[in-house]
């Protein structure tokens, strides 16, 4: 059964990837991270993303592969992704086609608020 979970900037599928084309697998769970580029990713933290997947995919080993266990699993991922981007580890891309700044307004520090937006 096709099932998939789809947030803001994450994607998630139950089927692989095969000549370009998403193929149906009971078996495998596909992860598109940021459809719309709506942020600047090093490759360290796009690889924190995958691995908190994993670490989320293993923690639901043995439950029904359901919609909601799904929509949970993307859940997680959303916050995790916020969390990247309050650390500086992830910035908006300002030449998206989309800048609606879904996770908070962008902080930019100047003389007058340096050190305002620390968590």
């Amino acid at each position: 059964m096709f099932v998939k979970s789809t947030t803001r900037h994450v994607r998630i599928y139950t089927a692989e990837i095969q000549n370009n084309e998403l193929v149906e697998s009971d078996n495998m769970l596909t992860l598109d991270v940021d459809p719309d580029n709506e942020f600047n990713w090093e490759e360290d933290a796009l690889q924190k993303v995958y691995r908190k997947f994993d670490e989320l995919v293993e923690s639901a080993s043995g439950e029904e592969l359901s919609d909601y266990n799904l929509r949970r699993i993307g859940s997680d991922l959303e916050h995790f992704i916020r969390s990247l981007l309050q650390k500086g580890e992830i910035s908006y891309n300002l030449k998206s086609r989309v800048l609606n700044y879904s996770m908070g307004l962008p902080k930019v520090e100047s003389p007058d608020t340096e050190g305002a937006y620390n968590l």
